[in-house]
């Protein structure tokens, strides 16, 4: 059996960013020339920030979440993840910070249909044979309300149900990145102000650096920072009485 492969250090100053974008261009090819989706785009997010980025349908948000996380490669720039540059690794080498350090939360719950909802919990916890696995996926379980619902598959569950068994699928291995890409677009007002709370008081918890994607102003507005996304260009405004297009 192959052993699994070593953990990529990630250790860094207390004082470092957690995130940190530099001059951050993104093309794509489009009617035979390039087409800027992000443009010389500058950040850096602390530990234990919570940050929002909103935008217009279509501006890039998802793509700079995926940048960040080094599921895509800038076409320019630098971009550090938890002290490593991310240009400098290998693709495997970015999957094992991802899988190891940084959580996700999708809107579309990304859950193994044919999987129970432990399962599912499970899945990155065996991953790396970790210790106490079932015990942590059931102290998971617990925590989103769920304990009951163990054994059912995501078809038999709510969105909402399988929106929490997404995060606490996303927390379990205690991360210190989560990104969130739209965690609530797909649940009603009451269920996604229940997902919000739930989101919010995990990474509280465990001490998470969040980065989210919405177009909800409310969701927003309860992080530390709102940037917004415009023609490619990344500014940042106050956390309250932020004004977000809902197409």
């Amino acid at each position: 059996m192959t052993s699994p492969s070593p953990k990529i250090s990630t250790f860094h100053s207390a004082n470092a960013p957690v995130i940190e974008l530099q001059n951050v261009h993104y093309q794509i090819p489009s009617d035979q020339t390039l087409l800027d989706i992000i443009k010389a785009c500058n950040l850096s997010v602390q530990s234990e920030e919570t940050v929002a980025i909103v935008g217009r349908s279509g501006s890039g948000k998802s793509t700079l979440l995926a940048l960040m996380a080094g599921l895509e490669k800038p076409t320019n720039g630098q971009i550090r993840l938890l002290g490593q540059s991310l240009e400098t690794c290998s693709e495997d080498e970015r999957a094992q910070i991802r899988a190891q350090q940084v959580g996700f939360i999708f809107q579309n719950f990304q859950l193994m249909p044919s999987m129970t909802a432990l399962e599912n919990i499970l899945m990155p916890l065996e991953l790396f044979d970790l210790p106490d696995a079932k015990q942590k996926a059931k102290q998971a379980l617990e925590q989103v309300g769920l304990s009951h619902r163990a054994n059912h598959r995501p078809a038999e569950l709510s969105g909402g149900e399988q929106q929490r068994v997404a995060i606490a699928r996303a927390f379990v291995t205690e991360p210190k990145v989560l990104f969130a890409d739209e965690p609530t677009g797909n649940l009603d007002e009451e269920t996604a102000l229940q997902i919000q709370g739930l989101l919010f008081d995990l990474n509280r918890n465990l001490n998470t650096t969040l980065i989210l994607v919405t177009h909800d102003s409310q969701f927003a507005n309860r992080c530390d920072r709102v940037l917004h996304l415009t023609q490619g260009h990344l500014s940042e405004s106050a956390s309250s009485g932020t004004e977000i297009d809902h197409a």
